[in-house]
C-alpha cells in the first residue's frame, strides 16, 4: 500500500477543471491522503459554484482555511455588501445548496496547526510576533463571530484597513478586523507593525520600512504554508515559508506541495 499524502494546494479561485486536473496527476487518494486548502477557494475564475462543491464533497479528507475572496462571499451573503464588476459568485448565491454550502465555508477556520508537523496553513500569514498559540486563539475568536448571532454585524464592517497595526489590547470588531486582515490579505508590513494593505507586487516592491511578513524573524522553526501572493509565483526565498499561489487564475499554474517530501506537482493554467 502506498503511503498516505498530505497535499497543500494553493489558491483555488474557481478554476474547477485545473484542480481536478491536479488531483489526478498528483494521484490524489480519498481513501488515503488528506489535503491543506489555503482559502479562496471561490471567484474570478468560470467555475467557483462547481470548485466549492468539490471543496464540500471532500471536507472529510481536507482542512480549508479562509481567505479573502471567502470572506467576500460570506459577506455578500450575509453582510448586505453587493458584488463587485469582477466577481462570480452569482452561481453559488442562487444555487439550490447555497445555504449548506456558506454554512460549511463559514465553519472553516483562518489558521490551521499540525502540532506533529509543526506545520502551519494560513491563507496570507501571521505577525512575526504572534506564537502559534497566540493565532490559533485569534483565529478562534474570529470563527466564532462567524458561525454566531453576530456574524451578520461583523461581516457588514468587516473590510477596512483601520486600525493599521495590531494591539492586544483592541477589543470588539476593531480586533476581528485586524486578525481577519492579517490572516487573509497581509502582504508587507513594517518593523514597527504597520500593515500595508495596497502593495500587491513582488517581494521586492515593498516602500520603504516595509518588507514581506515572512522576512521578519521567527523565534520557532515552524513551517508556513500559505497562499494569496501570487506575485512571489510560488517562491518566498526562505524554506521555513512554503508560497502555494502560483497564478492560476492569471493563467500561471496550480500547485500542489507535498508538506512531508516537498515534492510538488503543478499543472498549466487553461485561461491563456
Amino acid at each position: 500500500m502506498a503511503d498516505a499524502k498530505l497535499l497543500a494546494i494553493g489558491d483555488l479561485q474557481g478554476c474547477y477543471d485545473e484542480f481536478q486536473r491536479l488531483l489526478e496527476k498528483a494521484r490524489f487518494d480519498a481513501s488515503l491522503d488528506h489535503l491543506w486548502l489555503t482559502g479562496d477557494l471561490v471567484n474570478r475564475g468560470p467555475q467557483s459554484l462547481a470548485t466549492l462543491r468539490l471543496c464540500y464533497q471532500l471536507r472529510n479528507v481536507s482542512t480549508v482555511v479562509l481567505g479573502n475572496h471567502d470572506l467576500h462571499l460570506l459577506a455578500i451573503a450575509w453582510g448586505g455588501h453587493k458584488a463587485k464588476k469582477k466577481d462570480t459568485l452569482h452561481e453559488i448565491l442562487e444555487a439550490p445548496d447555497a445555504d449548506i454550502l456558506l454554512a460549511w465555508l463559514s465553519s472553516c477556520p483562518l489558521f490551521h496547526y499540525d502540532a506533529g508537523r509543526d506545520a502551519a496553513l494560513v491563507h496570507a500569514g501571521i505577525l512575526p510576533g504572534w506564537s502559534i498559540r497566540d493565532a490559533r486563539r485569534y483565529s478562534a475568536e474570529v470563527s466564532r463571530v462567524l458561525q454566531g448571532e453576530r456574524r451578520k454585524d461583523y461581516l457588514a464592517v468587516m473590510y477596512g484597513n483601520q486600525p493599521e497595526r495590531w494591539d492586544v489590547e483592541l477589543d470588539g470588531f476593531d480586533r476581528l478586523r485586524v486578525i481577519t486582515n492579517v490572516m487573509t490579505r497581509m502582504r508587507f508590513i513594517s518593523a514597527t507593525g504597520l500593515l500595508d494593505m495596497k502593495n500587491k507586487g513582488p517581494a521586492n516592491t515593498g516602500l520603504e520600512g516595509f518588507r514581506p511578513w515572512f522576512n521578519f524573524p521567527r523565534r520557532d522553526k515552524t513551517r508556513f504554508f500559505f497562499g494569496h501572493w501570487a506575485a512571489l509565483d510560488g517562491e518566498s526565498g526562505h524554506s521555513q515559508f512554503q508560497a502555494l499561489d502560483t497564478g492560476c487564475i492569471w493563467g500561471q499554474s496550480l500547485r500542489a506541495v507535498n508538506v512531508d517530501t516537498g515534492a510538488r506537482t503543478e499543472v498549466p493554467s487553461s485561461r491563456t
